[in-house]
């Protein structure tokens, strides 16, 4: 079954905790950490994230969108974060190694995030070891970005590298989700869909959530 995580990023932040209960037909709760270096953008740290995990029991998807992750995995672990996904462009291979390594001591689920920019091969050092992988089909950085579609190629790349040598790994995508770009990235080899302003911008957010899903499984 296609999970569906809205992203907090195109949330009211002054009530949190309402817009948290506003997505409870969800799957997981997306919540986009940057940093203003790695992307030209500044959002949310551990404390907002420990203040989500004391208002909800959805599964908490934390995506660092910051330069050398490793610096905070502990950090986000302990906020309450379930799983915890890093890019493969913020550091070195030995610094995303560590970061894995990290989330393993710390019982969290392990991701890696690739930009537009990046090929789906770069995934291959760390893929045995995933939990997920998440691709981006817009530039990280901010919401409501068009979808591109000359991802859907990286999705399908990314799909066979996972059943080769995973298959138990999750395919997560995040930007321009509706519930038509959904279903090309379902039949692209995703099963986690990330989505912010489609869902966050809807005015019944419940059928937004259910719209997602049909356009999905459809």
């Amino acid at each position: 079954m296609v999970k569906i995580a809205p992203s907090i990023l195109s949330a009211d932040f002054c009530n949190l905790a309402r817009e948290l209960s506003r997505i409870r037909t969800a799957d997981w709760v997306h919540v986009d950490v940057m940093d203003g270096a790695f992307v030209p953008n500044l959002t949310v740290g551990v404390p907002v994230v420990k203040s989500i995990r004391s208002h909800t029991d959805m599964e908490l998807d934390i995506h660092l969108m910051i330069d050398k992750p490793v610096r905070y995995i502990k950090a986000f672990a302990q906020a309450g974060a379930d799983l915890l996904s890093v890019h493969l462009e913020a550091d070195h291979p030995t610094g995303i190694a560590r970061a894995l390594d990290l989330m393993e001591e710390c019982g969290v689920r392990k991701a890696v995030a690739l930009r537009p920019i990046t090929a789906a091969q770069a995934v291959l050092p760390y893929l045995e070891r995933l939990d997920m992988v998440l691709v981006m089909t817009v530039e990280p950085g901010f919401g409501g970005q068009p979808f591109l579609e000359r991802q859907l190629d990286t999705i399908g790349q990314v799909r066979r590298l996972i059943d080769q040598y995973n298959p138990a790994c999750q395919l997560e995508v995040d930007g321009g989700i509706n519930p038509v770009t959904a279903r090309k990235v379902v039949q692209a080899g995703a099963n986690v869909l990330v989505a912010g302003s489609s869902v966050y911008g809807a005015p019944d957010i419940e059928l937004a959530i259910a719209a997602l899903r049909e356009g999905a499984e459809g």
